[in-house]
């Protein structure tokens, strides 16, 4: 009788729906087949190794960094640079920033760029519900990120030659979502340029 009485008790309070199994698999979309492969990924990377050995010590020159992805179709261009988290927020070179300060604004003058900076974890890009948090450059320069030199959360007073921009200035989106604007972006070029 107790055990029908706990039965009962359980049910109305809903306190017998099934236990989900922490083991239980969760379904992850895939994208389509990547439209661009790197067939020798070590060849890939001696590549930028051997670039790394240009600059060397006893030259005046020093730094150096690259553009993570460039797209230009019928003279505009979409320019994205990835960087990677770390304590909820991204480092930016200055010298970098002052560069694509200076990219965006010529390739606007005869014709149209979008810039943007993209602020990712360990992700897997193949995953279309993953991730990422992005700006562009027109945010920047409409001071709508804070460009910040020194960690305002931390300790550190002494100012570092790299912009800090946090997490919680960019906007949060998924990689379909990031697809889809790139794409938007190469119909406008598309009308634009006909």
């Amino acid at each position: 009788m107790a055990d029908d009485t706990n039965d009962l008790i359980d049910n109305i309070y809903e306190k017998n729906k099934p236990v989900h199994n922490e083991h239980t698999p969760q379904i992850v979309r895939k994208s389509q087949k990547a439209k661009y492969q790197i067939f020798d990924e070590s060849e890939f990377a001696r590549g930028r190794e051997v670039l790394g050995d240009l600059i060397v010590h006893g030259m005046i020159a020093s730094g150096g960094t690259d553009i993570d992805w460039l797209i230009e179709h019928k003279g505009g261009f979409i320019i994205l640079e990835f960087k990677g988290f770390h304590n909820d927020k991204i480092n930016i070179a200055k010298g970098q920033m002052i560069a694509y300060e200076k990219l965006h604004e010529k390739l606007n003058q005869s014709a149209k760029c979008y810039l943007y900076i993209i602020g990712c974890d360990d992700i897997d890009f193949s995953n279309p519900d993953a991730t990422v948090w992005v700006f562009e450059m027109n945010q920047w320069k409409a001071n709508a990120i804070p460009k910040n030199t020194s960690d305002i959360y931390g300790d550190e007073s002494n100012r570092q030659n790299k912009f800090i921009v946090y997490r919680e200035y960019m906007e949060e989106i998924s990689v379909e979502k990031l697809r889809d604007i790139i794409d938007s972006h190469w119909k406008e070029f598309e009308r634009i340029m006909q």
